[in-house]
């Protein structure tokens, strides 16, 4: 269960920190950033959402007076990178707390390191279930994939689609895929009265998944409950198509590529997935979704469309500002220790802030509780199916 740190260790971390250099200008946060790794298709553009939400917060005046400065590492999706990179910011860069890391498997290594530094990080996409339980400085932007999928399964039911029967189909490769598949949809199914008749799995980087699509094929199934990444899921749809199986997929998470439904080129049609942010939804997600369009086509990036991890990166940054604000952190670095016990105060009792996409809370695990869509491919694209509160 989170908690927040007692006003003795607050204190006895003051003194502590009291031995730092000398106090510095900005507030410092640092960015574990992935450009590479198995969910690169999802992870590339993070930085673009950051860094406009660091620049609006710098540009309304900053926080206290002072402006957030970042300080990025490159984890590359490496759960031993992302532990290197919180040490670096906690020890070397001093910095007040941590954007990411992204994945579970990177907060399996980095949240144990930063709770001993005693820094707070909250993970962009991190959704194994009951992972940020144990520690009180990690936190996770992301809700987990029992609720996300429970809420496509009442989606589900809510418009009377055929879901009698299913299979499950999951990479072992990757944790939160693998939970999905082990740990999630077994429940979810038995919960729905759904009968589960296969499950296959592979891993993330198959070039062939042929042979467990037949055995999909055989069991002639109404759904087929989906733990991979996109690239992953991209090709089991396509082997379906071409094996002519007419089946609905329903993902959570690890599957929410904005770009998906253009790449399926024709496969995948009705894939159903929740997601924390749907792009036409309202004027200020329309807003938003044009300016990070502007800055994708400017670098180069061939997606222009932010997927809700780049939306989970901004609400992270602006979370940060907010929770600094109220601590009412200064930046010096002979502050530093006592200030981050501060932010995490203050993170452990956030509810109800009003962000881009709708409101968080972190509820007593430190992960946020926030509206999920439910979107399904139609055509070329996603279109909205329901929203639903956790």
């Amino acid at each position: 269960m989170k908690h927040l740190v007692s006003g003795i260790a607050l204190t006895v971390l003051a003194a502590m920190a009291s031995t730092s250099p000398a106090s510095a200008e900005d507030l410092t946060l640092g960015f574990s950033i992935a450009k590479t790794g198995p969910f690169v298709s999802l992870t590339l553009t993070n930085e673009i959402a950051v860094d406009m939400a660091v620049e609006e917060i710098n540009a309304s005046g900053g926080v206290n007076g002072k402006k957030i400065r970042l300080i990025k590492f490159d984890t590359g999706g490496d759960p031993k990178q992302a532990s290197i990179a919180v040490s670096r910011f906690a020890k070397d860069d001093f910095a007040l707390g941590v954007i990411g890391p992204f994945s579970s498997s990177e907060c399996r290594v980095a949240f144990p390191a930063g709770e001993r530094l005693k820094i707070p990080q909250i993970a962009i996409a991190s959704a194994a279930p009951k992972l940020s339980e144990p520690f009180a400085y990690g936190f996770r932007n992301s809700i987990n994939e029992g609720a996300i999928i429970g809420s496509v399964m009442k989606a589900l039911k809510e418009k009377g689609l055929p879901a009698k029967t299913a299979a499950i189909a999951h990479a072992t490769d990757d944790v939160v895929s693998k939970a999905i598949g082990t740990k999630v949809l077994p429940p979810l199914f038995e919960q729905y009265g759904i009968e589960q008749k296969k499950t296959v799995t592979f891993q993330y980087k198959a070039f062939d998944v042929s042979t467990q699509v037949s055995q999909i094929k055989a069991e002639n199934v109404d759904i087929v409950g989906l733990g991979s990444p996109p690239e992953a899921a991209l090709k089991l749809a396509k082997e379906l198509q071409r094996q002519e199986v007419d089946v609905r997929l329903i993902a959570g998470t690890p599957a929410a590529d904005p770009d998906l439904p253009k790449r399926m080129d024709g496969a995948g049609q009705r894939m159903t997935i929740g997601a924390t942010f749907f792009g036409g939804y309202d004027e200020s997600t329309k807003s938003f979704s044009e300016a990070f369009a502007e800055r994708a086509k400017a670098a180069g990036i061939a997606r222009t469309e932010p997927n809700m991890y780049d939306v989970n990166a901004y609400q992270i940054a602006m979370i940060y500002a907010e929770v600094m604000r109220r601590a009412n952190v200064t930046g010096k670095q002979s502050e530093v220790a006592a200030e981050r016990v501060a932010i995490q105060a203050e993170l452990a009792k956030l509810k109800d802030f009003p962000t881009l996409a709708g409101e968080v809370t972190f509820n007593a695990d430190g992960d946020a509780l926030k509206p999920i869509y439910v979107m399904e491919i139609v055509g070329r694209k996603w279109e909205l199916l329901g929203v639903y509160n956790p």
